[in-house]
């Protein structure tokens, strides 16, 4: 690799030389340890005599700046002070909107490895134990080898036609979803989905429903944007649509699995919400980031499935069936708001890695989703099952758990007062991840709540990491 050296003119070429090693290594350019090229190298590549380099690297070892090894070369000395002077943030012209999102919090931001517990109930992680490996090993290299056909080109912004057309079959399949290949976009997870609708639809102002308590990071989205978020309660049957107000531009909902609180949007619910929507002209986000795990009941049918009048914009994310690292989600987008989408996706983003999304094809189309789909049903439905039998036994004098039919996590309502900052505190002393569901809350006031995620912890593990939180309750009471 090549030095950044610039020599200008014929004059004083050893003291340009200093002067811009000497800054690059006072700023942190050069880090301290770093092997400089030999001087017979750096002589050739900026067309200098040998013995200029050389002066210039006698001088800077004077200054004790270089250092040289016998045989092995000469490398950096930095002074631990060395440093580039970073401008006060409140100097720049736009300190407030830097500052504005500076101050959005953000409570699902997962840990690093290094801070996560032995036992984690943190939700949105799934456990990659049961993933297909082998097989999605031979989609990406079969992958590779069909991508040689289009290296150096740009892809389409709505995403790969295979692929759009096997994710239409998929949603139609599983959740009643009526879209053609047209109408879907692949995005970079769920939540460039919210973002796209959210750029099209929401200026500084603008007035957003979401559920209270619901999903922190599209609330955060959206106001980020400059929206007016405002809190609607949700009750047994999902959001309070008469408490939705007027001159709302986009209401967000979780109907399959309401976030966090678990329980499904009732039929005369999601017929409310369309019938207010159609009145007041918004659209509907429906974000169906879960519900592939059903454990009891028939499956209800998607709101965009009841949807007459192009009013709900569904989102789906492949996050929690496969692996999130994948970064693979999609929209289903309403016509009203299609072309728009498109071209916020363009200018923002392009479109997502083409070989991600032919591998995905080649996955779907193996059949190995499907597979994969039902094998992690098997091993989610009896975490579940274990996490119930437990919060309903020897729990129970403390948690109440809301019932769920689907989905990778559940929320346990304290019956009593518990001191909880010290319950969460002992339980990672105990090498327990344990989450409360108050970050979630816009409006309304916080019930105390456990947020339990089971995607991510072994089933082997429940027990084990239960009995340490049963003995915490037992010494706080």
């Amino acid at each position: 690799m090549e030095l950044h050296i610039v020599i200008e003119g014929k004059k004083d070429l050893s003291g340009q030389l200093y002067r811009q090693l000497r800054d690059a290594i006072l700023s942190g350019r050069l880090a301290s340890g770093e092997q400089l090229p030999p001087s017979r190298l750096l002589s050739e590549q900026l067309g200098l005599s040998r013995k200029t380099v050389s002066d210039a690297y006698a001088k800077l070892t004077l200054d004790k700046l270089l250092v040289g090894h016998i045989g092995v070369g000469t490398f950096v000395n930095a002074p631990a002070t060395a440093q580039v002077r970073q401008r006060d943030g409140n100097e720049l012209a736009g300190a407030a909107v830097v500052r504005r999102w500076s101050e959005l919090s953000t409570p699902l931001r997962h840990p690093d490895p290094e801070g996560r517990s032995r036992y984690e109930f943190i939700g949105g992680n799934i456990n990659k134990v049961p993933f297909p490996t082998e097989d999605w090993h031979r989609c990406v290299k079969n992958a590779l080898r069909e991508g040689d056909k289009a290296r150096g080109r740009y892809g389409q912004a709505e995403g790969l036609l295979a692929l759009r057309q096997l994710v239409g079959s998929h949603a139609g399949f599983s959740r009643g979803v009526r879209c053609r290949e047209q109408d879907i976009v692949i995005t970079n997870g769920a939540q460039q989905a919210l973002d796209l609708i959210a750029r099209v639809l929401v200026e500084p102002g603008a007035l957003v429903a979401v559920e209270d308590p619901g999903y922190p990071p599209a609330r955060q989205l959206f106001a980020s944007q400059g929206a007016k978020v405002v809190g609607v309660p949700v009750d047994e049957e999902g959001i309070v649509v008469d408490a939705i107000p007027d001159g709302c531009r986009l209401v967000y909902v979780t109907p399959s699995h309401q976030f966090p609180l678990g329980m499904p949007m009732s039929p005369a619910r999601r017929r409310a919400l369309l019938a207010r929507a159609l009145d007041i002209g918004a659209i509907i986000v429906e974000d169906d980031y879960d519900s592939a795990f059903r454990y009891e009941g028939r499956p209800a049918d998607s709101l965009q499935g009841m949807d007459e009048h192009g009013l709900v914009a569904y989102v789906g994310t492949f996050s929690k069936v496969m692996l999130p690292e994948v970064r693979i989600g999609y929209l289903v987008a309403p016509p009203a708001i299609r072309e728009a989408v498109l071209t916020a996706k363009h200018l923002t983003d392009w479109h997502n890695s083409i070989l991600m999304q032919q591998a995905l094809a080649n996955f779907m189309a193996a059949g190995h989703l499907q597979k994969h789909i039902r094998r992690c049903h098997k091993v989610y439905a009896g975490r579940r099952d274990q996490l119930l039998r437990r919060l309903n036994g020897d729990l129970s004098p403390w948690l109440d758990p809301i019932p769920i039919t689907a989905g990778i996590h559940l929320t346990a309502l304290l019956r009593r007062p518990v001191d909880v900052p010290l319950l969460l505190r002992m339980a990672r002393r105990v090498e327990v991840g344990l989450y409360v569901t108050d970050g979630f809350y816009v409006d309304t006031l916080p019930r105390p709540a456990l947020f339990f995620g089971f995607g991510a912890i072994d089933t082997l593990d429940i027990d084990d990491a239960l009995d340490r939180v049963r003995h915490i309750l037992e010494k706080l009471a």
